[in-house]
């Protein structure tokens, strides 16, 4: 009855079982899984936020397929004063619900069925849905450790093939945190090049610098075809508010024809609301505020966890350049899985195993740096004393 493409499998993982008998129990949990910002404790400027949303001028039906043109001015200002892009048409832009939804149209823009993209290796879990639903396969290539994270070049030489449509970056990656460095950016844009590849780059955490100069957006990538995605998700912690876009650059006439394309895709759907369009203006404003409350809370998180750490030996955390997250190396005495059922069941604290992210092997747990950070704290010491 049901699609191949819908094969999932659908039964509970056993940190999720653990999950609900803890709870059921009427313990307490201590969250160091924590994404969602709207849970995290923020000052939101409410009332300007309702204000944007109750636009009289989101009563009038006008359907267009990019996104109303004040949304698009918006981004496009957005990566202007944000990342010094000064030369970003809107017409470039095109509005989505979400980076998923945005995924989704890129996919289908570059892949038959069965045709292939490269993913990074570790990373978020969600590429290998949307790869489904669209009947798209995902060959992964692995991001190396040594000193902080890079690309592996071999490897995706060794991932091609002659059904290789494009490759995806994270910039940053999450969870690793790390950027793809301007030297990488070059190799990757050769290799792309010299193969007729498109790069698909998820930039939701750029804004999140954590150290150096501020990393440059693939926005303004010319050398190929090149998909950036992004939205308020993230850079205005505002995820409820289903707002996201694509932004396409490159050569002009790939562009020309890739926009091309991607209206028709965008008009069969027609899935972003007005009210939120009007809103995007508005919504873009209120990421300096959040950010700030964000990286304040990341980055005491950070110092928590690098204080804690330099108390013992056992454990260590991994290089982070960006985002809200910490990859903290622990001894392998099980699976991750294992590991992280066991601090729940024993420590009431919930950290994510780092195989969720396709860690190539045990001994990785992966920590929300957003949690509020008297809970981290606490959380982290009952982590580090199963090791002590």
């Amino acid at each position: 009855m049901f699609s191949q493409r819908t094969n999932w499998k659908l039964s509970r993982n056993r940190l999720t079982e653990a999950l609900e008998q803890v709870r059921a129990a009427g313990r307490r949990i201590l969250d160091l899984t924590l994404s969602n910002p709207t849970a995290a404790g923020l000052v939101y400027d409410e009332a300007q936020i309702l204000r944007a949303l109750a636009s009289p001028h989101a009563m009038q039906y006008e359907p267009q397929p990019k996104g109303l043109p004040a949304a698009r001015t918006a981004v496009a200002a957005y990566y202007q004063s944000a990342h010094g892009i000064a030369d970003l048409d809107p017409e470039r832009v095109i509005v989505t619900t979400s980076t998923s939804e945005g995924y989704s149209f890129v996919f289908r823009l570059l892949c038959n069925p069965g045709d292939e993209l490269l993913v990074p290796k570790p990373s978020y879990p969600l590429f290998e849905f949307l790869a489904d639903l669209q009947d798209v396969k995902l060959e992964p290539y692995p991001l190396l450790y040594d000193h902080g994270w890079q690309m592996d070049f071999p490897s995706l030489e060794k991932a091609l093939t002659e059904r290789t449509r494009g490759v995806v970056v994270v910039h940053p990656n999450n969870p690793t945190g790390s950027y793809v460095k301007p030297q990488e950016r070059k190799l990757l844009n050769r290799f792309c090049r010299e193969r007729g590849l498109a790069v698909l780059a998820d930039e939701v955490f750029l804004d999140y610098g954590l150290v150096g100069s501020p990393h440059q957006s693939f926005a303004s990538n010319r050398d190929v075809l090149t998909f950036a995605l992004s939205g308020v998700s993230k850079i205005s912690a505002l995820p409820q508010m289903k707002v996201a876009w694509i932004v396409t650059s490159g050569p002009r006439a790939e562009v020309e024809a890739a926009l091309e394309r991607l209206e028709v895709i965008a008009d069969t759907f027609l899935s972003t609301n007005a009210p939120v369009q009007w809103a995007t203006p508005a919504l873009l404003e209120q990421r300096e505020s959040l950010q700030r409350q964000l990286l304040e809370r990341v980055k005491a998180n950070l110092a928590e966890l690098d204080r804690q750490l330099a108390g013992q030996a056992a454990c260590e955390r991994l290089i982070v350049e960006a985002g809200w997250y910490a990859v903290l190396r622990v001894p392998v005495t099980g699976t991750d899985e294992e590991v992280a059922v066991e601090l729940l069941r024993e420590k009431s604290v919930l950290v994510h195993p780092g195989h969720f992210y396709d860690f190539p092997e045990d001994g990785y747990l992966v920590l929300s740096l957003i949690t509020a950070t008297s809970e981290f704290s606490e959380g982290l010491r009952r982590i580090l004393e199963t090791w002590s």
